[in-house]
């Protein structure tokens, strides 16, 4: 079944018809209308799989999607447009530039924790390049899922943007396909078997991975603040964000008093008992409930620590004087708790940071110009926010994507699109002043191969201020050609 749905899709894809722009915006207002009309459903079935709110589902998934839409279509003739870039004297009189393709089809393998933003923000980049897209949501947010396979093909063209349901083994025969990309959002070791499979066919990757993103609380900064902040984004969907704060770095000296700001913002966020909140989620899964509860195992608990397995739920939980060798730090948590590693100042810090992973997202608390700038110069991840968490990803000017184990590519906005297009190099060159080539045509010589450095070295500067100059440069240069072919012709008249 898979292996014809993906003909299928590929069948339209060569017939063409996403190739025309107008094609590209019906079919990302389509999408924009489908989920302003099924906006309750959609925030229902996030309810079901996750206890999201409607005021999370919004702000989480919804909100995101309609700027991406909405971005695209502003700017959707910009990005597909031919992009003149720099020359040199060698191509002076030519047209350079790179003219963005469509890949053809691209499987999107979405993730369970966002699982409509994780899902349709990669499709509105492949619609928007033109591209045929197999959209695999995930089996584990499976009242999301099935809604999206419900809904999707009434809105869009079915034949170029499947949905394909179910878990492990059709997921395995789409990797079986060739595609044109794949772009998946998920675990790292998931990343891996993706990568593998995808190596059969030489077909690019994006990979959305994860990794133990750290955050490092100077001891100068407004603690109380830094930490309203942190527990917002730790905390938010029951901790399970690829971007949440999955530990803390501070000195021992504030780790009481991070674990006292924690406390008390826990208590304006959620009540006394968050398992009452509608703001609070829920672990997707028993598996995951028991994985997360595992990584209790040695560890002191500061705050929380409660759990309730048949409703899937464990309190927010902070965990104090945590060993860089406990088992919570050897994997990504992906769930509500959140180690404090005491460090003895930022030295250290960049130290531990650099030991490990490059990590999905890096957070910097403090007040000094010279800590964050050091932060940002001696560590390596994938996106930094300072003194706040996760809010580089709302920014779609901005790449988003890991660096090595956290992950492979960039999106967002027109990084999306840049990531699922072909950007194609073009010369288009006149057949006309023939003469200008000479020098690079044998008989060879030392005088020729100095001509051809010089104009082959000698760059054009692509300012628009200077485009002018240059044009009146070529056209004496072409002038000047014409000149000496004239004093050629009239020394040496045809016969």
């Amino acid at each position: 079944m898979e292996k014809q749905v993906v003909e299928r899709s590929r069948a339209a894809f060569l017939s063409g018809r996403s190739r025309p722009l107008g094609f590209r915006v019906q079919q990302l207002k389509a999408l924009r209308q489908m989920m302003a009309e099924h906006e309750s459903e959609i925030s229902a079935s996030l309810k079901l799989d996750l206890h999201k709110s409607g005021f999370d589902a919004q702000l989480f998934e919804l909100i995101g999607l309609e700027g991406e839409i909405s971005l695209a279509l502003d700017r959707l003739a910009e990005w597909a447009a031919p992009r003149p870039v720099e020359k040199t004297l060698l191509t002076i009189n030519d047209q350079v530039f790179i003219q963005p393709q469509p890949l053809g089809v691209v499987l999107i393998i979405g993730a369970w924790n966002y699982p409509w933003a994780l899902t349709l923000q990669p499709l509105i980049g492949a619609i928007a390049a033109g591209n045929a897209a197999v959209v695999k949501p995930s089996e584990l947010s499976e009242h999301s899922s099935r809604l999206l396979q419900e809904l999707l093909p009434q809105y869009l063209d079915k034949e170029m943007y499947p949905v394909v349901l179910g878990g492990v083994p059709e997921t395995q025969e789409l990797l079986r396909q060739r595609f044109d990309h794949i772009f998946y959002t998920g675990s790292s070791s998931v990343g891996k078997l993706v990568m593998e499979a995808a190596a059969r066919h030489l077909t690019p990757v994006t990979l959305e991975l994860g990794g133990k993103s750290p955050c490092y609380i100077h001891k100068d900064c407004d603690i109380s603040t830094a930490c309203r902040r942190i527990t917002w984004g730790k905390f938010s969907n029951c901790g399970q964000a690829c971007i949440a704060p999955d530990y803390i770095l501070c000195e021992p000296s504030i780790q009481d008093r991070v674990v006292q700001e924690i406390r008390h913002t826990l208590q304006e966020f959620y009540g006394d008992d968050p398992m009452t909140s509608p703001d609070y989620g829920r672990i997707i899964s028993q598996r995951h409930f028991i994985r997360v509860m595992a990584l209790l195992e040695g560890c002191t608990v500061a705050l929380g620590g409660s759990s309730d397995q048949s409703q899937r739920y464990i309190a927010p939980t902070v965990l104090t004087d945590v060993h860089p060798a406990a088992r919570v730090m050897q994997e990504e948590i992906f769930g509500p708790l959140l180690p404090i590693v005491t460090v003895s100042g930022e030295d250290e810090a960049i130290r531990f940071i650099n030991e490990r992973e490059k990590p999905l997202a890096l957070y910097v608390f403090s007040s000094s110009n010279k800590v964050v700038r050091r932060m940002l110069d001696e560590t390596c991840s994938g996106g930094v926010t300072v003194n706040d968490v996760m809010m580089h990803y709302t920014q779609s000017s901005l790449p988003f994507g890991g660096v090595g184990h956290s992950g492979t590519g960039r999106y967002h906005g027109r990084h999306t699109f840049d990531q699922l297009s072909h950007l194609r190099g073009c010369l288009v060159r006149p057949l006309a002043l023939e003469g200008l080539n000479q020098a690079r045509y044998p008989p060879q010589s030392p005088a020729r191969l100095r001509r051809v450095r010089f104009f082959m070295l000698r760059r054009l500067c692509s300012c628009a201020r200077f485009t002018c100059v240059w044009a009146i440069l070529a056209s004496i240069l072409a002038l000047g050609l014409l000149i000496a072919l004239l004093v050629v012709l009239l020394k040496n008249p045809p016969e």
